[in-house]
């Protein structure tokens, strides 16, 4: 009796254990999808010159994130299915690391845009795997875990931009300023290396026969949609706001702090949305709320740029809560980690396609137009459009009903008349 007890504990230990490392992984990984990019933002100008880069050049170097996520995402399904996504997942954060450290070496463009876009790919797929990850190891507290590592993620956008500058100076250049997040991603590796055994005796037969297609299915075109406006407006806020502020009056150093006072803002939301969102099965008055918060601050600077800007930077700061409610409703649409995969590939594959528009859009607007009236209307068409999306989004479905329902439809049309 003493000894089936004693084994029982053992058992629960390690299953606790076993979650606790599972949980630190995520969130360690979680600290990792940000740096990659933003440090390069913050140290641009030094990188440019650096390696002898043109104008066009550099641009390529900003849209290379979005491109990879689009690209490199959409392969992670299948080879989680055959390879199994804590595999994948440990193999993509050794990517990350060993391509930071490699483009932090380089002196070649070359070279230096090779290895970017395989630390890109290895973002990319656990961008991915997150959300499926969070739903078969955490089922009852999707919004919870989804809240702490989309905290973290923002938390380590945060850290790069403000630290990568000072790290660069007092080690010597822009080098040593990118390679120290290869150090931390290869801390982020350790974990994943003992979860990998947890793929042993996956049936990637059975996986890939259970696949669902997302691309198939209102859900993920309706979440692909709203995971791809929310992130356009995020793109736009983050690379044109400034200018916006600018040009209405403001210091390059206040239009500056405004908008870190928009990521600042992000943060909370971050950890809180994911479980506002988890705790009914209806989203769409979150959609509402928070779309409001976008039209009424673009609205805002179109009408009182100066006047309202306090107010108007808090409305986008509380609109930034829709990329937390996105990740947050990938988990709650899909009822099994496979179908968690198989929507996140898509939604985000095909969203970061959207957002890619998004910047030049209205940079094309901007210099064609000589003001930012016409962007301005343009983007709070972006906004109804999210809306619309969120509002399909935020209906108490899942994926794998609807693709079953599909599924059975076309076998009856396949039958022969009786």
């Amino acid at each position: 009796m003493v000894a089936v007890t004693v084994e029982q504990n053992s058992k629960r230990w390690l299953a606790a254990e076993g979650t606790g490392l599972v949980l630190l992984g995520i969130i360690l990984v979680a600290l990792n999808l940000r740096p990659a990019v933003t440090s390069l933002g913050a140290l641009l100008d030094e990188v440019r010159a650096g390696l002898h880069l043109s104008g066009t050049m550099a641009g390529l170097v900003t849209t290379l994130p979005v491109l990879s996520f689009a690209a490199f995402g959409a392969l992670t399904p299948a080879l989680a299915r055959r390879f199994g996504p804590h595999r994948i997942l440990s193999s993509s954060v050794a990517l990350l690391a060993a391509g930071l450290v490699a483009r932090a070496l380089t002196d070649s463009a070359l070279v230096f845009f090779v290895t970017s876009a395989l630390a890109l790919a290895g973002i990319a797929s656990a961008n991915v795997l997150l959300p499926g990850l969070v739903k078969h190891h955490f089922p009852d507290k999707v919004g919870l875990v989804t809240g702490a590592y989309t905290m973290t993620l923002t938390l380590g956008a945060l850290l790069a931009a403000a630290t990568t500058v000072p790290v660069a100076h007092a080690l010597g250049g822009w080098h040593a300023g990118l390679a120290i997040w290869a150090g931390v991603a290869a801390v982020a590796v350790l974990p994943w290396l003992f979860l990998r055994r947890r793929d042993r005796g996956l049936d990637s037969a059975a996986a890939a026969r259970s696949a669902v297609r997302p691309s198939r299915t209102a859900i993920g075109w309706a979440l692909a949609v709203y995971f791809g406006t929310q992130s356009l407006n995020a793109y736009v806020i983050m690379g044109w706001l400034p200018q916006i502020y600018r040009d209405s009056g403001f210091s390059a150093n206040t239009a500056g702090l405004l908008v870190a006072g928009i990521m600042a803002t992000g943060i909370p939301l971050a950890f809180f949305m994911p479980s506002l969102a988890a705790r009914r099965p209806d989203q769409r008055i979150v959609v509402v709320a928070l779309n409001a918060c976008y039209a009424v601050a673009y609205l805002g600077l179109l009408l009182a740029p100066v006047q309202g800007v306090l107010v108007w930077t808090l409305l986008f700061g509380l609109g930034q809560g829709a990329f937390p409610l996105a990740l947050a409703m990938i988990g709650l649409r899909s009822r099994t980690p496979e179908g968690t995969v198989a929507l996140s590939a898509f939604a985000q594959s095909a969203g970061y396609l959207i957002a890619a528009l998004g910047p030049m859009l209205v940079g094309t607007l901007y210099a064609t137009t000589g003001g930012w009236t016409a962007p301005l209307l343009v983007l709070l068409a972006v906004v109804a459009v999210q809306g619309g999306a969120g509002l399909l989004a935020g209906r108490p479905r899942y994926l794998e009903d609807t693709a079953l329902t599909h599924r059975e439809d076309a076998a009856f049309s396949r039958k022969e008349p009786q």
